[in-house]
Parts: C-alpha cells; structure tokens; sequence
C-alpha cells in the first residue's frame, strides 16, 4: 500500500461541456450571475427557499480542504475565514491553484452575489485549507503531509463539519488515523465517493474509511449517476450533474460540472442547515437525522442499504419543515455505532451572523446490498428518476465524471490531464 507521505489525489468534480457563459467573458458579472443561478436545478429540487425560511446555516463552519478558497468573488465576500496552506506551494489558502475549491466553497455558502453560486447553506462561513493535487505536486515542491495534517488542523479547529471533495486510490494509515481523529473530536467529515464508477471503481480515499462520510452522485433526472463510484462504504448521496462551477482559476466564466466533488459539498451544506436549527445537537444526531430522512423509492425494502446511494439522497428540507428523522443518541456514531462525538452542543454553535434495464428505484435496484458492482446499468440505483418523494421534489441530486471537454467560443477541446474525481 502506498502511505499517506507519497499519496496522490485529485479533485472529484471535472469540467464537462460547455461553458455556461459562453460569450459573457468578460461581461458585466450581474450577467454572468443570472445564467449561472438559472443553472442551479437542484436548489429548486430541494425545495431550498422553504428549507430557508426555517434554516440558513447560520453559527456553522465548515472546513474546506481542497485546492484553495478565493475570498474574493462577489459570492463569498465575507464568508470565508482564517485558513491554512498546508499544502506549502506558492501562494496560501486563498491562492485557488484551479479554482475547484472556490467552487465548493460557494455551493455550500455563497451569497449568490455579482455573479456567485447561492450556496445551499448561505450563512454559514467557511474555513480554507489548502492541499495539493496531483498536478501541482508535479509541478512544485509540495508538503507530502498535507492531507493529513490539514484533517487534522480542520479537526482542532471550530469548524464543525469538515468537506473533502479530493479522493485517491490509495489507502494511507496516516490519512485513515486522521479521519478517525475528527470523528472522535465530534466532526462530520464529508468525502466525494469518487468518479469511475462507470471504469474501474476501486474505492476511494478518505471516502472509504468507515469514519468518513462517503457521498455519490445523482443526475439531474433523479438518477443515479453511472461515473459515481459505489460499494458498501456509500452513506449518502446528493445533487451532482450539471451543476455550474468555476472554470478554471482565473475565476472569469462558469462551466458545467460533474462529479460527486458537487455532491459532497451539497451533503456538507444540508448538514450545515440542520445543525443551524439544532446548535444543542452533536454530530452523532445530526449525521442520524440525514440518514433518517434520505430520500428512498417508495418500494425500496425498509433497513437495507443501497450500493449506489447509501441511506439515500440528501434532503434537509423533509427534516427542517416535518421533523421528519430523530437525533437518537448524541454520543453513539450512526456509521461506526461507537462512542465518539463529546457532548451534545460540543461542536456546534448558536446560530449568530458571523464571519429496471432503466434505472429505476426499486428493492432490488436501489435498496439491495447484493445489487451487483459489473453492470450498474442493469440494476442501477436511481434517486428519483419519474418517482418523487413526499414533499414531491425528485428524489435524485449528484454529480460525478471522467473526462473533461471544454467549449470556450464554439471551439471545443479536450483536457490533457485527467484528475480522481469523488
């Protein structure tokens, strides 16, 4: 096995298509902000302005370990707090060296302003920590502990929820022990399950580590999402697909993305949105209650799991308007069934203002642990599809990927380098 000191990874989101502004380059922002918020499906999926009105985030933070956070773009002015380089390149946190964790960052708390994302989770802030990628360590002389040691710094911080949308092959004690760590200091560490589910789908790291949170992929048809990786380590899933998100570090354009790095960071910001409404709650109860309260096929088999969504995908809302899911027991971890996490209100805070040959959703489809890993077209699991839940937002949100193609002017080009995507 290779150890976290030589680890490689990379980012779980891939450009793919076109680029939403295409022709706005350079244009006023106010114009690039109203494609780009039109381009949001899955807000409207999730009945997020409902979810809104009982919850914004507000007294949550969430540590952002990915290539970098700009404070800078008109949608996270004013969002993002004091990080940390741990990554040792050139620059520090606020250098985004491609522009994917500025991206995450505004998924899960951007304003929406001059241009930006509207994160899910609006008034909660974000905490940058800077890691390196396959690329960049390539290229310059890197920190070979930086994975670990950024889980680790983001653990003894304030933050309460950690989102790592990087993944790797490889299996790293160090990385593992550092997981572990944040899950005992009351953390929920949110981790894409990675993008070639559709290839060779061997697991992914941190996703993998049972004290991680793993997160796939839906379409923006509700179903699962073939590139999402699957297994019996999934938890969850979220919204992925088609879902806009900075191009590239210049941070001029928009592109449609892919890829379960998206879905990772819409997971993050529903926790962020329920532990807003529950400041007294521990991670334990809020981690139980999103379980709960995933969304599932009307004939999915009660008490089993899905290989391709876990519990199911992600909804706040069906918690925050109808109490529907229970905290359970603060000190009892709902993934490991271990004693972690302190007391209750011991990592969150008051809430204050501060910086079938179709997939479809089916016992044997989407709720059976024995649906097969070989060909996840025949018995995919699907978040939704025609089927839609209770309060009658369709079940499926994700993103995931493979390769990326660019259009920038009706010139179409394919990326040389392609990074793990979660």
């Amino acid at each position: 096995m290779i150890q976290g000191r030589t680890l490689r990874r990379g980012l779980l989101s891939t450009v793919t298509a076109a680029v939403l502004t295409a022709g706005l380059v350079g244009v006023a922002p106010t114009a690039v902000a109203a494609d780009a918020r039109s381009k949001q499906w899955y807000l409207d999926a999730m009945k997020a302005e409902e979810a809104w009105k009982t919850s914004t985030g507000a007294g949550i933070k969430v540590a952002v370990i990915d290539s970098g956070v700009n404070p800078s773009t008109a949608s996270l002015k004013g969002k993002v707090l004091k990080g940390l380089d741990v990554a040792e390149a050139k620059g520090d946190e606020t250098d985004d060296y491609r522009g994917h964790g500025t991206t995450m960052a505004e998924l899960i708390v951007g304003s929406g302003a001059g241009g930006g994302l509207k994160g899910l989770a609006p008034d909660a802030k974000v905490i940058p920590y800077r890691v390196s990628d396959t690329e960049l360590q390539n290229n310059q002389r890197v920190n070979a502990f930086d994975m670990e040691e950024a889980i680790r710094a983001a653990a003894d911080s304030d933050a309460q929820i950690i989102n790592i949308s990087f993944a790797s092959e490889y299996y790293s004690s160090d990385v593992r022990k550092a997981v572990k760590y944040a899950q005992q200091k009351g953390k929920l560490l949110f981790a894409g399950a990675g993008n070639s589910g559709d290839k060779d789908n061997k697991p992914q790291y941190p996703a993998s580590y049972p004290e991680a949170i793993a997160v796939a992929a839906t379409t923006k048809d509700g179903e699962w999402a073939k590139y999402s990786q699957h297994g019996d380590y999934v938890d969850l899933a979220a919204p992925g697909s088609e879902i806009p998100g900075w191009c590239d570090e210049k941070f001029k354009s928009y592109c449609a993305t892919e890829g379960t790095s998206n879905a990772t960071a819409i997971a993050s910001a529903s926790a962020a949105l329920i532990w807003s409404a529950h400041p007294d709650w521990t991670g334990n109860q809020v981690l139980r209650v999103m379980l709960d309260s995933a969304a599932r096929g009307d004939d999915w088999e009660p008490g089993t799991l899905s290989r391709y969504l876990g519990h199911g995908v992600v909804r706040p809302n069906a918690h925050l308007t109808r109490g529907v899911g229970k905290p359970g027991d603060p000190g009892i971890s709902p993934l490991t069934n271990e004693k972690v996490g302190g007391e209750p209100g011991s990592s969150g805070s008051s809430p204050s203002g501060d910086a079938s040959a179709a997939p479809s959703v089916s016992a044997s489809a989407s709720g059976s642990p024995q649906a097969p890993e070989t060909d996840p077209s025949a018995d995919a699991v699907v978040a939704g599809s025609s089927k839609s839940t209770d309060d009658g937002s369709p079940l499926g949100l994700i993103i995931g990927g493979a390769a990326a193609v660019v259009v920038v002017a009706g010139v179409a080009f394919v990326l040389v380098r392609r990074r793990r995507t979660a």
